[in-house]
């Protein structure tokens, strides 16, 4: 937790609350549809309202639908709980959706490439890309007006399938809208989120130039495509462009709901993602009753899902029924964590020593850049261990890396953890397959080790370390993965074909079988 050790005094009225958080989910499914028609266009549009005939309702959105599988998640074990591994069993489990990130993180995680490793490894394409930052608007209704906290589950969602800017271009939309609960200033809340990401980011580069370009008086159109220059060594469908995108929606379009939304459709590529993310934002700060009519009335509030496999996942019918469940779970977290700003029956108080905190990014920084994606976490029976490869475990014959070991949580002191690897056949550990490192009670202790691969038997191979407290008789044992390089295919691991509903997809996960992208 970062916040002091004292409860919280400050408090949202739980009526302003709800209009707040019902208006992000509105806003969302309003920019999702409108940009559905156009997405993956790479040219400049001009549209003005919705394509389609809607009949009420709105388009199937992958964008809110992933989001009900992370709400059902703290439901079952509270928010405090969830582990960036914990969310990826929630991702095999409900996330149908097969499209790039999302199908290469499936095929990491079945062959043992937990999270933070499935969105870092065989990933070079999608690992900057947008799948993750679309689906922050969760962690925001929980984690209200505390950007610094937010952060923490921004990065744990993000690493399942992304690495790298993929997760910065999630901790700045969940610490914007965050923020976007208290602060109503565009240009602050821009600022707030900027702190908490690395300043030579590439979707800090992004989000700069549309600034820039608002500042310099330059028209939107001239804005997008200096957007897209600095990108063109991304490619498209790329987070840095497409947030670029959402904050010259929300600049330019000068707090009109409408304009905004559709300045950023009109900028094209991922248009249903940038769309929906500027709805989410204004309708926060907006709420509800602030969303015109015009807009919210032709897609009504249910809720239609496309990524997600709806068995058990309890998906609810309508957009205040997920707004109630949020309210739900919002009261949850503050008991998990009494320093949060809660919801009260009485009015709204915010004070201005909070606001002020939020344009320092430090604990950010300090907390949550540090983080490797390149780790594995394993729990034990007494701490947590952390193996962090130097490079990757993606590997080949004869390629040296140092592996980190990590011991963390351990209530014992005065103690030896010890290491003992079981190395297949000419593989070498230098300065010997076993280890011993003192445990501080509470603290962190590490050791390194060098690694050289002999050949592989198989694509992938587990090797097996046994982990024993030193006045221990039982050893603890975990798998530790390598992969060898090229071995698996770049994309697509898992999924292909077309199939008409998503319980089919669900099934076709299992036998192998990709889908053609979205």
């Amino acid at each position: 937790m970062f916040g002091s050790k004292l409860p919280s005094r400050e408090q949202f009225n739980i009526d302003e609350f709800r209009d707040k958080v019902l208006g992000c989910w509105t806003g969302k499914n309003i920019g999702g549809t409108l940009g559905a028609p156009l997405e993956t266009s790479r040219s400049i549009h001009d549209i003005s309202f919705y394509l389609q005939d809607l009949g009420g309702n709105p388009e199937p959105n992958d964008d809110l639908d992933l989001q009900l599988v992370w709400l059902l998640a703290v439901e079952q074990h509270g928010a405090y709980r969830l582990t960036e591994r914990l969310l990826g069993e929630y991702w095999m489990r409900y996330i149908t959706g097969p499209w790039n990130e999302y199908g290469t993180a499936k095929g990491n995680i079945a062959a043992g490439l937990y999270p933070p490793l499935s969105g870092f490894c065989n990933n070079e394409e999608w690992k900057n890309s947008n799948g993750a930052w679309i689906r922050s608007e969760i962690w925001a209704c929980l984690f209200p007006g505390a950007p610094d906290d937010v952060a923490h589950f921004a990065w744990m969602d993000s690493c399942v399938d992304h690495t790298g800017d993929g997760i910065y271009a999630e901790i700045f939309t969940a610490t914007l809208e965050s923020a976007a609960f208290v602060e109503t200033d565009l240009n602050k809340l821009i600022d707030i989120a900027l702190a908490r990401i690395p300043e030579e980011c590439r979707v800090a580069r992004s989000v700069r130039i549309a600034i820039d370009c608002h500042r310099d008086g330059l028209d939107w159109k001239t804005a997008r495509n200096r957007i897209v220059e600095d990108s063109a060594d991304l490619g498209w469908f790329q987070a840095p462009a497409n947030l670029g995108f959402v904050v010259l929606g929300l600049l330019y379009g000068g707090g009109d709901f409408g304009r905004s939304l559709c300045l950023a459709v009109n900028c094209g590529d991922d248009t249903d993602c940038t769309g929906a993310t500027v709805g989410a934002v204004l309708g926060i700060l907006k709420g509800r009753s602030g969303i015109p009519d015009e807009w919210a009335a032709p897609i009504g509030n249910a809720i239609r899902t496309v990524a997600v496999s709806t068995y058990q996942l309890f998906v609810p019918a309508t957009l205040g029924e997920l707004t109630e469940r949020v309210i739900r779970c919002k009261q949850l977290v503050e008991v998990e964590n009494p320093t949060l700003p809660h919801l009260s029956e009485g009015p709204t108080s915010i004070s201005s020593d909070l606001r002020n905190r939020f344009a320092d990014g430090t604990a950010v920084r300090e907390r949550i850049w540090p983080r490797s994606s390149r780790a594995l976490g394993f729990d034990l029976p007494w701490g947590r261990l952390t193996v962090e490869y130097g490079t990757s475990p993606v590997t080949i014959p004869g390629e040296t890396q140092q592996i980190r070991l990590v011991i963390d949580d351990c209530p014992h002191n005065n103690r030896l953890a010890c290491f003992n690897w079981k190395l297949p056949e000419n593989w070498i550990m230098r300065p010997g397959p076993a280890q011993m490192l003192q445990v501080k009670q509470r603290m962190s202790s590490a050791l390194t080790v060098e690694l050289t691969p002999g050949e592989f038997p198989a694509p992938m191979v587990y090797v097996q370390l046994e982990v024993r407290l030193s006045d221990r008789l039982a050893p603890f044992w975990v798998a530790v993965p390598f992969e060898r390089k090229e071995a698996v295919e770049q994309e697509h691991q898992i999924y292909t074909g077309a199939y008409k509903d998503n319980e089919d997809r669900r099934m076709a996960q299992f036998n192998g079988i990709v889908y053609p992208e979205r």
